[in-house]
């Protein structure tokens, strides 16, 4: 089918008590195994890159292979800019195709977030794109984009505030997670989260999912997250995958062979996320 938006996808999660996996991909083997993951659990699933991805071979080439895939799916596939770091980026992915995009202005001040998020919202309303933002500084590193630094945390308030403002679709919240590997168990504020959702409508996004626990990302989910960002965990299971055959076979030189083992690893932790995320059979 067509590639689709997250509208309708995230507010039937919310309405659900789910939350659909967003997972970050890297090439072509990550791509095919988040859409074999999709199509063997029957979940909606949400493709994305980040500023670097998009860097290393461009939108174009990321958006044909995702829309590739969705064409040969029977569940819904969105594509979704990660972290958009401009608008003049927001913009080239809108203008290449993506049907979901974010606007990062979390490391601006309030105001600042608040003028960029809006003008990347009234940009994609013509064309009913999806628009994520991100309020609050979820830590540590993806990419080569860097966390946030002392108080990080979301103000409910001020969440609440936002989303008035800016017309936004979707909102990622900070509550204790962080991008990249942890150093040791992360402890999430929900009582923080279940303030956030008394006071904001739309749906929750949850970045920095890799190493959460999974009893907590449940927790999440029941209280309100709608949309759950796995990146991390994804390039480690495709890369042990690659590595392990390599380290039997030093001396394989065609890709396809150890390519497909890090794809099969890649299809086995999707497909452990979705049922995580409660998203099974919902597509």
């Amino acid at each position: 089918m067509p590639l689709v938006t997250t509208n309708e996808m995230l507010l039937a999660a919310q309405a659900g008590h789910y939350a659909v996996g967003a997972f970050n991909v890297e090439n072509l083997e990550m791509v095919m195994a988040v859409m074999q993951a999709a199509e063997e659990t029957k979940s909606p699933v949400i493709m994305q890159t980040t500023p670097s991805t998009v860097k290393y071979a461009g939108l174009d080439y990321f958006l044909a292979m995702v829309r590739a895939a969705a064409e040969r799916a029977s569940v819904p596939i969105a594509m979704h800019l990660d972290h958009g770091e401009s608008f003049a980026l927001a913009m080239q992915a809108l203008r290449t195709g993506y049907t979901s995009i974010m606007i990062d202005g979390s490391h601006s001040p309030f105001e600042e977030n608040i003028a960029i998020t809006r003008s990347v919202v009234e940009a994609c309303a013509p064309s009913g794109i999806s628009v994520e933002a991100e309020l609050g500084k979820v830590g540590g590193k993806e990419d080569d984009l860097e966390g946030g630094s002392g108080n990080p945390f979301t103000d409910p308030a001020e969440a609440e505030e936002f989303v008035k403002r800016t017309g936004v679709n979707s909102l990622a919240v900070a509550i204790g997670t962080a991008h990249g590997l942890y150093a040791g168990t992360p402890k999430l504020d929900f009582d923080r989260l279940r303030e956030i959702r008394s006071r904001v409508s739309i749906p929750l996004v949850l970045h920095g999912a890799s190493g959460v626990p999974d009893e907590a990302v449940r927790e999440a989910i029941e209280i309100g997250m709608c949309k759950v960002n796995f990146a991390t965990e994804l390039r480690i299971a495709y890369s042990d995958g690659v590595k392990s055959y390599l380290a039997q076979d030093p001396k394989v030189f065609d890709p396809k062979k150890y390519s497909k083992v890090g794809r099969e690893n890649v299809v086995r932790l999707v497909k452990e996320k979705m049922e995580l995320c409660g998203s099974v059979g919902k597509g």
